[in-house]
Formats: C-alpha cells, structure tokens, sequence
C-alpha cells in the first residue's frame, strides 16, 4: 500500500530545494524561482494523471484522448512539461529551456495564465538570468532544484487532502516572509492576522470579495474559506508584477480557478470595473502598504519639475470621484486606500482593513476625511493589534472594521488587543484563543443593540457619536478603552519595619565577619 505525500513531507521537501539559491540572490528573489518551479511540477502532474485516465477510458485512442485533455484544468505542452526539463537537466542551456517552457504553458492557457491587459505571470522570473551566477553554477543550480522536484508526485491520488499543494505554497510565502524582513510586507500578510480580518469580516454565501492590495492572495483566500462553502467569488489586484504572479498561481494551487487577479496600481488604475464606474463588491478586505508616499498627488512642485507629470494620474481629478471626502496627504496613502475601498462597497456591504495606528488620530486633511466617515457611520469597529506582528515592522498596527448596515447606529466599538499574543522568535503571534476573544466581543457588537460604555474592562469599550466629537473625531484608542493599571498601595509601617530587620541581619553579618577577619591581622 502507497503511503500518501502529507503537508509536512511537502512542507520540508520544497524548503530544502531552497537551498540551492541561498546565499546567491535575495530571498525575496529566489522566492519566485522555487514557487514558479512547484507550480510547474503541479500542473505537470496533473496533466500526466488526467492523461493515463483518458488513455485507459478511451484503449489508446490518441485523438480522443487529446480533445479530452483539451478540456482539463491546464494544458502542458510536451516541452513545458516538469519531466521534459528534468530529462534535459544537464544540458548547458537548461536555463533558456525552462524561459521557453515556461512561455509555451503560458501561450496554452493564455486565458488563465495572462492578464487580461496582455500581462503573463511569467514574464518577471528568468531561469537564465546571470544572478543565479556563472554558466558552471547556473547549471549545478538549476539541475539541483529539478532534482529537489522530482522526488515528488504531485498528482491528486497521491495527495493526503485536496489541500496540501496551497498548504505547500502558503507555508512558503510565510518562511520566505520571514527571511526577507521588511520586503515582506510586499507580499505576505501574518496568517493569524488574516485569519481575523476573515473572521471579522464573514461573508454570506453568493458574495463577491475584494482585496485591492492583495499581495500573494493569502488573505483572499482565507476570506473566502469562511463562507463555508463555495459559494463566492474572489477579485484582487497587486500592483508588484512578481506578487501578482504568486497570487495568481496561489489561487490555481487552493482551486480557485475563477478568481479574477488583475495587475495594476489599484489607486492610479483600478482594474475591476463595470461600465467603466468602479464594481461594487459585498466584503472588501486589504492590507495596504503604511503610509504610502507619493501615491497619487501631484502638486506644483512635481509639475515644474517634471512638465510630463501633469498629464498622469492626479488624485484630485480622480475619474471615480473616490477622494470626495477630502484628499489624504501627499506622503501618507492610507486613506487613499481606505476611500477606494468603501467606495467600492455595494449598498450592504463590509470592509476591514489593516492601518498604521496613526490613521486614528492624524489631523489635516486626515481628521476631516475621518470626520465624513464617522459622520456618515460607516465605522462599525476598530481594534488595536499588539506591536511587533507584521514582518518589517515592529509598530503595532490597528484594523477598522466599516459596514453600510450597522446594526448599532452611530457607535463604535474599540477593542484594546494590544496586549494579548504570544511572543515569538521574530514576531509575536496571536494565539487562537485571542483572535476568538476578540471574535466573540465584536460578533455580540455586531450582532445585537448594545449600550454605550464599557464592555469589558481594559479590553472593549463602545462610544457613541457625541462623545466621538468631544473627542474631535479622534480614535485613539486610549481614549475611550481605559487600560491605566493602579499602582499596589506600599504598606509603609510594614516596608519600614522590614528595612529595620534587614539593616540588623546586615550589622549581625558585619560583626561576624570582624571577627574572623581578626586571625589574618
């Protein structure tokens, strides 16, 4: 009896191939290099599966056999096959091989593999650039990871669940996350937090999800999962060529084959449109880049110093009238992000999304957009996360929960988590138990009319409108969730006697040692 291939033999198989790339180039690099090669290995394995069933159905039947396999997942060329480029593993050229059988699995599945821009995810990773080092290291290179390759079956019958390819996958993003410190944040949001930002935002079956700045899709994902069933659909954009490459291929290898991934800036070209005005969606999450400087203004400066730029994208004459609130600064994009995500919310929808805690309280043109958005009440939550979380980052990051059908009118519930996580070697964790406390806090808000006031001491507090604008539309935490811990009162006559007996224990210690000290004098 075959043992099937578990998460963990995957798991460790494909980190150890990483190690034909470590010390060479950066892991953010090389990151694309073994990911493109699993998804690969994957396709091929299928498609060689697929092929044996029709073979066997239709005797040998070569042409049926062929419109049958027309028909699958993926098409694989013969010279795009993992097993062709394995069986040429030694020829100096590999490099330029695996460029063109790359190129050809492309052109077979043009609708799946390309933007709909004409974009193709294959066109920011070279297997035969010069990084991967001289022609002699380039080959023992690349020979080593189709050799790390072979050695698994990647085939469904040989799976031990139907999800173990994505586990792979994520599993990767998430080292490679912690390998390449502050570039992560490009691509990979922590899973615990994902995991929450999921949790928070549930979406009813038959929805349309969204996340603007969707990075390697991990968090699409696991919005998606908890629908509970397959009844959704997942739209994103990656404005980085080489994540969007990974998101895409993230969803084949979860079986989200319909997911729409699109690649653009999603401030300066949004992508998902409908006749030509912004598509609506009913759950919209993100974790956009903090703080984003020079995202979408320009000002006089740029254009004397650059009499082109005027003619590109200018926040201020924004085509989908996004910024109609106010404009964010010119140096901090997180409300540009925040804008283009409500308004790309249906009449009933939700959006939850990670910010820097400075959005909370900035003033300027900030204060006042978060003034019109407190005003119109769509902020239903906003929870404060513990520091250190996100790769790159130590500051603790906070996320607003919006949501077009509050069920408590003009409050806002504002948790403190800031204290609840698990330390960790590189970054601290939330733990189960804490994203469910704060699940649990924010569903009973969410769910039912609730008083204004503390509901849960040091933890969760709601505050209605008017104590918000006594507070000038501030929503610093601190503020409304008091988390002052009083000092233990000093029993003064108690600590005072103590001190005495001390100071005699010491004299006794003192006298005694006179005493032997005499016999050396």
């Amino acid at each position: 009896m075959n043992t099937k291939i578990s998460q963990q033999t995957i798991n460790n198989t494909v980190w150890k191939a990483c190690d034909t790339f470590r010390g060479t180039i950066d892991p953010s690099q090389y990151k694309d290099y073994i990911l493109t090669m699993l998804f690969l290995k994957y396709v091929t394995d299928v498609y060689n599966e697929k092929k044996k069933e029709y073979e066997a159905k239709y005797e040998g039947n070569d042409e049926r056999v062929k419109r049958a396999l027309e028909r699958e997942r993926f098409i694989v060329p013969a010279e795009s096959s993992f097993d062709y480029l394995y069986d040429n593993r030694s020829n100096p050229k590999v490099g330029e091989m695996i460029n063109h059988a790359l190129a050809e699995l492309e052109e077979a599945n043009r609708e799946k593999l390309g933007g709909h821009d004409g974009s193709n995810i294959f066109r920011n990773i070279d297997f035969n650039s010069s990084n991967l080092g001289d022609a002699k290291s380039k080959l023992a290179r690349l020979k080593n990871l189709l050799n790390d390759f072979k050695t698994l079956n990647l085939s469904s019958t040989n799976l031990e669940n139907n999800d173990v390819i994505g586990g792979a996958y994520e599993f990767l993003i998430a080292n490679f996350a912690s390998d390449s410190g502050k570039k992560a944040g490009e691509f990979f949001t922590p899973a615990e937090v994902s995991t929450l930002l999921a949790k928070l935002t549930k979406s009813r079956p038959g929805s349309r999800i969204y996340d603007p700045t969707c990075g390697s899709g991990s968090l699409l994902i696991k919005a998606g999962r908890e629908v509970g069933d397959n009844n959704f659909s997942l739209y994103g954009q990656e404005a980085n060529g080489s994540t969007w490459a990974l998101a895409v291929m993230n969803m084949y290898l979860h079986g989200y084959d319909n997911a729409i991934i699109r690649w653009g800036d999603t401030i300066r070209n949004p992508k998902h449109l409908d006749n030509g005005k912004l598509m609506l969606f009913d759950t919209v999450v993100a974790n956009p880049p903090f703080s984003l400087d020079k995202w979408g203004i320009v000002d006089e400066k740029d254009k004397e110093n650059d009499p082109t730029h005027a003619s590109t994208y200018d926040a201020a004459a924004d085509p989908y009238n996004r910024f109609h609130r106010g404009l964010p600064p010119k140096s901090k994009g997180d409300w540009a992000f925040i804008s283009h995500m409500i308004e790309s919310l249906n009449n009933t929808g939700k959006a939850g999304v990670v910010v820097p805690h400075g959005v909370l309280f900035r003033g300027a043109s900030e204060g006042k957009i978060r003034k019109e958005v407190l005003t119109e009440d769509l902020i239903e939550a906003v929870i404060g996360l513990p520091s250190n979380l996100f790769f790159g980052t130590g500051i603790p990051a906070a996320i607003i929960i919006f949501n077009k059908e509050k069920v408590n009118k003009n409050k806002v519930l504002l948790i403190d988590a800031s204290k609840d996580f698990m330390p960790g070697k590189n970054q601290n964790i939330l733990g189960i138990n804490h994203i469910q406390h704060i699940v649990d806090v924010f569903t009973q808000f969410h769910d039912q009319v609730m008083d204004k006031g503390v509901v849960e001491e040091k933890f969760a507090f709601i505050a209605d409108l008017e104590q918000i604008k006594e507070n000038d539309f501030n929503l610093n935490i601190p503020r409304y969730v008091d988390t002052y811990e009083e000092e233990q009162e000093i029993d003064l006559v108690a600590t005072q006697a103590r001190i005495t007996d001390l100071e005699n224990e010491l004299a006794e210690v003192k006298s005694e040692m006179e005493k032997y000290l005499q016999f050396f004098k």
